[in-house]
């Protein structure tokens, strides 16, 4: 295997403990609210907590990955959630909950601005939609699909405190194997071949060949209109990803009366389904990109995917009550949503190749401000009406704004690339 992929796949690698540990909390929901006296809007407002944290601190992690590089931001990320996933069994209540998960999201905020940055460094530009597809999509699924059956069983067996420790463990060993390996940039790594080096170079942009650069430039990054408008999808798909993945196990207990196993064991489809979804994906943008050479066509496929995913939800709310229609519904939604997956990473290198850390940064916060408000939403709507269906209505409406925006508002940039001799190409 080529080096550049065994920094894509360490980077793989932290998205599976990343999400599992964030996850978490949603299978132990049961047992926290029998040990802390926790209710439904309590929860929402726990799960929510998480998402404060990593929205302040995505905004900070990118230009600091960008000042200091990825290597050095990650393993302290990785100290501080490991620290705080630990710590949950002792948070005492509600107030240590919320306080303990704003810590979580802060330490695990680093990670997608990181992993973009190295993305944009470790590989040329015609490469990256499958890599961050495989970062951004079929990690974050996966981790999701496989987290479900994994946390369950590790609660039966270790109960819901061990499941936590077992997850601050697994943290700590990433650590111990990524630190040899993970570097800022294939420049720094002596294990790289000269031609790999040449072929990484020939397929990047103006500015992506150094590990870190000493300043930020907030008024490019904030007067970027493609920027803002892949921040406004993604809280569009971050709203439905965030009330499933902190609401779709209590939606399966309490809507069917299925057991914890059985939770675990029905949750796989939607997250199988976002792994097919982020494949695609990956691959369909990767192929089209090579073939218009159009940086808008990222876009367009994200913009039909927000549209398929919204109107997969409808029919939850003409049959309710029916497993199989939701599981359907729920899973189309998913699947489609997460062929998006790895396109707005790709989609933030393009718009700030100069700062991939702090676009992603920025999309980020974006996605974060949405995985604040979703389970809030989630949990008011609960707790007022006893059903789910106002909060589908939300997903559903979010998604169609965020198809708009993406089909119809985006435009073209122009990009100089930066050819195999270094000097500067013709802009696209």
């Amino acid at each position: 295997m080529k080096s550049r992929w065994w920094t894509i796949a360490i980077i793989l690698g932290l998205v599976v403990v990343n999400y599992v540990d964030r996850s978490a909390i949603s299978f132990a929901a049961t047992d926290l609210k029998a040990e802390f006296g926790i209710t439904p809007g309590q929860y929402g407002i726990i799960s929510s907590a998480f998402s404060i944290g990593y929205m302040l601190f995505a905004l900070l992690s990118g230009p600091l990955v960008d000042r200091f590089g990825s290597r050095q931001v990650l393993m302290v990320g990785m100290v501080i959630w490991a620290a705080a996933t630990a710590l949950t069994p002792f948070a005492g209540g509600f107030i240590g909950l919320i306080l303990l998960r704003i810590v979580l999201g802060a330490g695990e905020a680093p990670c997608f601005p990181a992993a973009t940055r190295l993305a944009s460094r470790w590989l040329p530009a015609q490469e990256r939609g499958k890599a961050l597809a495989l970062i951004g999509g079929v990690a974050v699924s996966g981790s999701l699909l496989v987290g479900g059956p994994i946390l369950t069983q590790l609660i039966a067996l270790t109960g819901w405190k061990g499941m936590f420790w077992v997850l601050a463990v697994a943290g700590i060993v990433w650590i111990v194997l990524a630190y040899p390996f993970l570097k800022n940039s294939p420049s720094e790594a002596s294990f790289v071949s000269k031609e790999e080096l040449d072929y990484i170079r020939s397929g990047q942009l103006e500015g992506e060949d150094s590990g870190h650069e000493s300043t930020t430039d907030w008024g490019e990054i904030l007067r970027n209109r493609n920027l803002w408008l892949v921040g406004l999808g993604y809280f569009a798909w971050g709203f439905m990803f965030w009330a499933f993945m902190y609401w779709l196990p209590q939606y399966l207990e309490h809507e069917f009366g299925l057991s914890i196993k059985e939770v675990g064991g029905f949750s796989v489809a939607p997250w199988a389904a976002g792994v097919v979804g982020a494949l695609l994906g990956g691959i369909l943008v990767d192929r089209v990109y090579k073939r218009t050479q159009s940086i808008r066509s990222r876009f367009l496929i994200i913009g039909v995917a927000l549209l398929l995913a919204g109107a997969s939800i409808i029919p939850i709310l003409f049959f309710p009550g029916n497993l199989t229609v939701a599981l359907i519904c729920i899973s189309a939604g998913v699947g489609f949503g997460f062929v998006t997956g790895g396109i707005w990473w790709v989609a933030s290198i393009d718009a700030a190749p100069s700062q991939p850390g702090t676009a992603a940064g920025f999309a980020d916060a974006c996605f974060a401000l949405s995985g604040i408000i979703a389970p809030s939403v989630m949990g008011f709507i609960v707790g007022r009406t006893g059903t789910y269906n106002g909060g589908f209505i939300v997903m559903t409406v979010l998604c169609l704004i965020g198809a708009a925006a993406m089909l119809f508002f985006t435009k073209e940039p122009e990009r100089p690339q930066v050819g195999p001799e270094g000097e500067l190409a013709p802009a696209q």
